[in-house]
């Protein structure tokens, strides 16, 4: 099955990070993967609620995402939890080193997706929302749900 460059094909979504976080800024980010590792991705078996980016020494790492061990990986498998290095530019690395250096934001993957054949996550500069703005959010959607389903109604 030869797919072709330009398709994108989303494998999982950090539903939980546009709850906690206000997005900032996103960028696209290569993630070094086993063979193992890249069979299990795309059959959809990660998960990323709990993942972060840390930028240290020069190398942005994913910790955190979880990707289920492949049934006939046998002794080719990974450590599930493993920390993964992010492929990015050097001068994306640096400014990421800067902008989460800065008092509350935070680098958080926010979807695994296939572009092409290359399996690529999603990052943004996030910084934390308050609960007062999580609660702001939920009656913001309830009521474009309730517009929305009283038009639906009247058409």
């Amino acid at each position: 099955m030869a797919e072709k460059k330009g398709t994108l094909r989303s494998l999982a979504k950090n539903k939980k990070a546009y709850h906690d976080y206000f997005v900032e800024e996103e960028y696209e980010a290569g993630i070094e993967l086993y063979g193992t590792e890249v069979k299990s991705v795309r059959k959809s078996m990660l998960n990323l609620k709990d993942s972060y980016v840390s930028v240290k020494t020069g190398e942005a790492v994913l910790i955190g995402m979880h990707i289920s061990p492949y049934e006939q990986g046998n002794i080719f498998n990974r450590d599930p939890l493993r920390p993964r290095r992010l492929l990015l530019h050097r001068r994306e690395i640096n400014k990421l080193i800067g902008l989460s250096a800065q008092d509350g934001y935070s680098i958080i993957p926010l979807e695994v997706y296939l572009n092409g054949s290359y399996v690529k996550v999603r990052l943004g500069l996030c910084k934390g929302k308050k609960n007062y703005d999580k609660r702001a959010a939920i009656a913001e959607r309830d009521a474009k749900r309730n517009i929305e389903r009283a038009m639906k109604e009247r058409y």
